[in-house]
């Protein structure tokens, strides 16, 4: 992937074999949790290129959101609050070699941030 491309999208639920089941069935998505990420069933297209998670519903995340591919979050984060974004989530690590981090745009869209190694078996 590269900076800009849209890498990952979470989807919040509330019932999360409902939800795998229902996924699965419309879409043909094959839905698994990693380890490390028990309670996080991971998607993926049939195109492989998107995938995505079920995340539990919260009330910070009513909505899915996308995770967009950056170079670097802390550039992005910067130019984003620059022009008139903010910051909801600061740069945090999901592994060793992988970080995300979430900003609302001027009109209050949540959009995630990917830096690092997309394919999680990687």
């Amino acid at each position: 992937m590269a900076h800009g491309d849209i890498t990952h999208i979470d989807i919040p639920v509330t019932d999360l074999a409902q939800a795998t089941a229902f996924y699965s069935n419309l879409f043909g998505w094959q839905l698994r949790e990693l380890p490390g990420f028990e309670g996080y069933p991971m998607w993926q297209a049939p195109n492989q290129i998107s995938g995505g998670g079920l995340a539990p519903r919260g009330p910070d995340f009513q909505q899915p959101r996308s995770y967009v591919e950056v170079d670097s979050i802390e550039e992005t984060l910067a130019k984003a609050t620059a022009s008139g974004g903010t910051v909801v989530m600061a740069k945090e690590p999901i592994s060793d070699t992988s970080w995300w981090a979430v900003f609302a745009d001027p009109d209050g869209n949540l959009i995630g941030l990917y830096e690092g190694v997309t394919d999680p078996e990687a």
